[in-house]
Parts: structure tokens; sequence; C-alpha cells
């Protein structure tokens, strides 16, 4: 529920009101079907339920000349505040869900330059402390059978290398100035970076 929630105070946040309708469409258009599971009945409940929490409040529309009158949401104060958090939780944390970080991505240019490399960063830090945790555990217990679960200590930090290797990425090209970030000019700092690579992260050294 969480991407949902970032996904549809973006969506309406981006046109400075929406219906549900414009909503769905704006989503599809970003893809998020082909990666999200957010259905229609999904949007239309989501929209209810952030403006009962307050996050989001009805607009007064003009009528249309032809076809069914819309609801039409605006995003409160408080919904402004809970976009931003849901979009800095989404890159900074490493426990946010592949939904959420790809919601988030989608949000990035929202914020500045140097806050959306702040998160990151944060999040490859956060990465990196969790995987030393696993893999010290994983270390310390070698003598014990660990049967096939071993396999699942071996996806994660796998997982989590990928992850830090996307983020370093990404960290490199805002650096060198890709995107057009709050507060920039199209096109201003745009570098020319996009392809730089970037040195994974090691993985665990037994069982490979």
């Amino acid at each position: 529920m969480t991407a949902t929630r970032l996904l549809i105070l973006g969506a309406v946040r981006e046109r400075g009101s929406a219906h549900g309708y414009q909503v769905r469409r704006d989503l599809e258009s970003w893809g998020v079907h082909l990666w999200g599971n957010i259905r229609q009945g999904s949007i239309y409940h989501g929209l209810r339920k952030l403006e009962g929490e307050g996050l989001l409040e009805v607009v007064p529309t003009t009528a249309p000349a032809a076809g069914p009158t819309r609801t039409s949401y605006g995003l409160t104060e408080d919904g402004e505040r809970a976009f931003v958090e849901l979009l800095e939780d989404a890159l900074r944390s490493d426990e946010a869900g592949l939904a959420e970080t790809i919601a988030g991505v989608g949000f990035i240019t929202e914020l500045t330059r140097e806050r959306a490399i702040e998160l990151l960063r944060l999040r490859v830090d956060a990465y990196r402390r969790r995987r030393a945790r696993v893999v010290d555990e994983y270390d310390r217990t070698a003598d014990e059978d660990w049967g096939h679960h071993v396999e699942a200590v071996r996806l994660w930090a796998r997982t989590a290398d990928s992850a830090v290797e996307w983020t370093q990425d990404l960290v490199q090209r805002l650096q060198d100035g890709a995107y057009t970030m709050r507060g920039e000019t199209r096109g201003e700092t745009r570098g020319a970076a996009a392809g730089r690579s970037v040195t994974p992260a090691g993985t665990p050294s037994r069982g490979r």
C-alpha cells in the first residue's frame, strides 16, 4: 500500500488536481501496470482513503458538457508533507520493497540534486550495514549445517549487492548532472555519464 499511496499522491500532485480516471491514465503512461499490482479499484479506494486521512481534499471542478461528473482531488498541506516523507523513505531505506523503490525513483526529480544524492548514499550505507550483519552471522555459524536454507542467505546477499551497485550508479549519474532536478532549468546541469560503470560490491565468498 505504501507504493500505491506514493503513486496516487504524486499523480495528483503533478496535475495540481485530478480525478480517478486521470490518475489511472497517468499511472498507465508511466508503465506502473508493468511492475506494480495496482488495479483500477485500488486507485479509487486509495483516493477516498487518502481523503479520509486528510491528505487529499475534494476540489471544485467545472461540470463537463457531456459525460459523468467526476470527483477531483488536490493535496492538502498534510498530503504534501506525506508525499515528501514517502518519497524520501522509498529512496533512503534498505527495507523498501521493489514497487516502493521504483515509485520513489519515478518522483526523484521532485527533490533537489543534493537531497536525492544524500538519500541514496544513506541507502547504500544501510544496505552495507545490514549485509555485514547477515554475512557475519553466516560466517560465525560456518560449522552449522544450514542445509538448503543457506540459499536464502545467498539470495539476499546477491540482492543487496545488486541494490548497492544500482544505487551507486544512480548517484554517479546524478553527480555528473543527469536529469533535471527540483530548482534547475531543463538541461542546465545535464551530464554525460549515463553509461558510467560502477564496480559491484563484494559477495559472500563461501559456497560460490
